[in-house]
């Protein structure tokens, strides 16, 4: 039996549906809905009642936004002011609420940090019937309990997010990437050298497939082009063949695509910068696709679901979660009780009754 589907045009309205008694699922734009073997629920609580860009200061670098707005209209309307809403996760029609709710993120995290930390408040409503506010409209706000972190990667398990406030960016009016060619430990190492650079670099990630890795490096602003030159350098002295170009959206499009495969499987490794040749390494033995935040330690392979718990025993105690992947798969491995006892504890405090599926 099909969930009915339900549209609240509010947050008093998302609040009443998960208080009424039935099992709830939130969705956005559905682009992971198969990250989590979830229960069928009653009521699938869809997020397009609570939709629209509701504010954009751009003098003051903020906006708030409603949690069913497709991130695609929020940079459109973001980039006519010169700015942005530094994410950029892959999936076309996904929205802001759902982003923040699943924690994903794009090549832009390098600079620019996670979704966590590009939100100043939020609005949810929560399973008790009642809407929660935290945060506020300008930076330097932190009163109040931090409600924007402990929602962002909830998953829809501890309520809804209704509306959030976000901090933009200046954009880069000029962009330049350096590409470098090389082995496993030749990345590893440029990789390191970049990261400790003083490059202000937009984006660093790694690409590995086939037998075959590359190390990008993307620079902003107006000495993009120079400063991509130096991180040309800095490659070439790491031992990988290097070069900069100017014309760059295809490239990162191509890398942040390969972050999802929704027909097959991917694992999540949050590892370390110092740990990316071990990484590299097993990507390899297992013939795994491979995209990564070179600067930060996170990586994708897109691998033969048989070969996830060889590449869990490799990475250990690497957390190794499966994203994309087809149903029974154990998607969170081995995992800490002290930490798994906190998340439970988390969740009965906001849906004791174990209204959200």
């Amino acid at each position: 039996m099909s969930a009915r589907v339900e549209t609240p045009g509010s947050a008093r309205e998302a609040a009443e549906l998960l208080a009424s008694g039935a099992r709830v699922r939130p969705r956005g734009g559905g682009t992971k809905w198969g990250w989590a073997d979830a229960p069928v629920p009653d009521v699938v609580l869809s997020t397009a009642g609570l939709a629209g860009i509701l504010e954009l200061n751009a003098g003051d670098l903020t906006a708030v936004v409603g949690a069913g707005t497709p991130l695609a209209e929020v940079e459109a309307a973001c980039a006519e002011h010169g700015l942005m809403l530094a994410l950029d996760p892959p999936a076309d029609g996904a929205t802001v609420g759902g982003i923040v709710a699943a924690a994903d993120s794009g090549p832009l995290r390098h600079r620019y940090g996670a979704a966590r930390d590009l939100l100043l408040g939020v609005t949810v409503a929560l399973p008790d019937g009642t809407v929660a506010r935290s945060g506020g409209k300008v930076i330097k706000n932190v009163a109040g309990y931090d409600l924007p972190k402990l929602f962002a990667g909830s998953l829809g398990t501890l309520g809804t997010i209704a509306e959030v406030v976000v901090r933009l960016h200046p954009r880069p009016g000029t962009t330049a990437t350096t590409v470098g060619a090389g082995d496993t430990a030749a990345l590893a190492r440029a990789a390191l050298a970049l990261a400790a650079a003083p490059l202000e670099l937009e984006r660093l990630d790694v690409r590995w497939a086939g037998g075959k890795g590359v190390l990008l490096a993307q620079a902003g602003g107006v000495s993009a082009v120079a400063r991509a030159e130096r991180a040309a350098g800095l490659m070439r002295d790491a031992g990988l063949e290097a070069a900069a170009q100017e014309d760059d959206d295809e490239l990162w499009a191509e890398q942040g695509a390969g972050q999802r495969d929704p027909a097959g499987t991917v694992l999540r490794v949050a590892g370390l910068p110092a740990g990316l040749e071990r990484v590299l390494a097993s990507a390899e033995h297992h013939g795994a696709a491979l995209v990564g935040r070179a600067g930060i330690g996170t990586s994708w392979l897109r691998l033969d679901p048989a070969a996830v718990d060889a590449v869990r025993e490799e990475l250990a105690p690497f957390p190794c979660v499966v994203t994309d992947g087809p149903p029974g798969l154990d998607r969170l491995g081995t995992r800490d009780p002290a930490l798994v006892a906190l998340e439970r504890r988390v969740r009965e405090r906001f849906d004791p009754a174990g209204a959200l599926a």
